[in-house]
């Protein structure tokens, strides 16, 4: 029987319903290790980049965080607060993306890639994980699920999720979004601010993978098939339903939260005090669905 369970303004609830990135912040200089136990490493990819992580937590089951796009680990996972709750209980990594944070920047403005998560967790022998990200970094967790499903312990989109395939589905998900109050004043410059910037730094010519909510054509997820849990946050101001529609149809354990008043920049707290509804939401998920 498969379980959806939804959280909406504080309130929880189950349901049978069959329907119900941040671009994360602008980037910020990495800064060194500030908390006890936070720890950074580096490794080279199999192509030749140094990518740097951080690490945080000594037992317990592995949790990797990937970032969205234009930010990094030590600003989204750690400043924010969600990497040392998570740590309590667990052992996390947080990758800084290629072209991101303190790793190298082959491609500046560019994206970071599925891969160099799986050869992260490779180089830290690391066999399953519970694995989340944010924006971009939630469309690296969808391709990871095409890629390496076998791996996850459960799957986490933040800002994310899995747009629908299917035109009539995809409609019906538009219009739930569209009856959704908008962002307005301070919230809606400051989402069109980060889009101008967005554009601004891409590279001539790509794809604008800081709104990415599905894994490349070449990678091919059947939702169905899955037996992991699968998490997902996203603000009310975000289109949350165009993210989770096919999350709702086809998951067969799904957690779907929605933050109130929250942009795709503060959902995850971008410069401001830290979500705390955003760190419960994912703590208790993975602590949930823990395998010891």
């Amino acid at each position: 029987m498969k379980m959806r369970l939804a959280f909406v303004l504080g309130l929880t609830f189950v349901t049978s319903l069959s329907a119900q990135q941040p671009p994360a912040a602008p980037a910020r200089p990495a800064t060194p290790p500030v908390m006890v136990g936070q720890q950074d490493g580096f490794f080279t990819t199999r192509d030749g980049v140094r990518i740097h992580y951080l690490t945080h937590g000594d037992n317990g089951s592995w949790v990797v965080l990937v970032h969205g796009y234009s930010d990094n680990a030590q600003r989204m996972w750690f400043n924010t607060g969600i990497a040392p709750e998570i740590a309590k209980h667990h052992r996390v990594v947080a990758i800084d993306n290629r072209n991101h944070g303190q790793s190298d920047k082959p491609t500046p403005g560019g994206s970071g890639r599925a891969q160099d998560v799986i050869e992260l967790m490779d180089h830290l022998k690391i066999q399953r994980a519970h694995i989340h990200g944010y924006s971009m970094g939630g469309g690296i967790v969808g391709s990871l699920l095409g890629m390496i499903p076998e791996r996850f312990i459960t799957a986490g989109f933040g800002g994310s999720g899995m747009t629908e395939t299917n035109a009539s589905y995809r409609a019906e998900a538009e219009a739930m979004d569209d009856a959704l109050p908008k962002a307005t004043g301070a919230d809606a410059e400051g989402m069109e601010r980060f889009r101008s910037r967005v554009a601004a730094a891409r590279p001539a010519g790509s794809a604008a993978a800081a709104t990415t909510t599905a894994p490349p054509a070449a990678v091919t997820v059947d939702l169905t098939k899955l037996t992991i849990p699968i998490l997902a946050v996203n603000g009310s101001f975000d289109n949350p339903y165009r993210k989770t529609h096919r999350l709702w149809r086809e998951v067969q354990t799904f957690h779907n939260v929605i933050l109130p008043g929250r942009t795709h920049l503060t959902a995850i707290a971008a410069g401001a005090a830290p979500s705390q509804q955003y760190v419960d939401a994912i703590s208790k998920f993975i602590d949930m669905y823990d395998v010891k």
